[in-house]
């Protein structure tokens, strides 16, 4: 199961800040992304405070 990041992002990094890998930067659209790198823990989908990650 992977985590995606929607377009509800505000782009305030508080996933970025949470990511135990660094799996999760600021993307070219302006919202973050996560890279191939993440290990599927779900700390950012709980340290989004917009809701705008969810597991697939």
């Amino acid at each position: 199961m992977a985590h995606v990041i929607n377009n509800e992002c505000v782009a305030c990094g508080a996933c970025a800040e949470t990511c135990p890998v660094g799996a999760i930067s600021l993307g070219s659209e302006g919202i973050y992304v996560i890279d191939d790198s993440c290990v599927d823990c779900g700390a950012c989908e709980d340290g989004c405070p917009v809701g705008a990650i969810k597991a697939e």
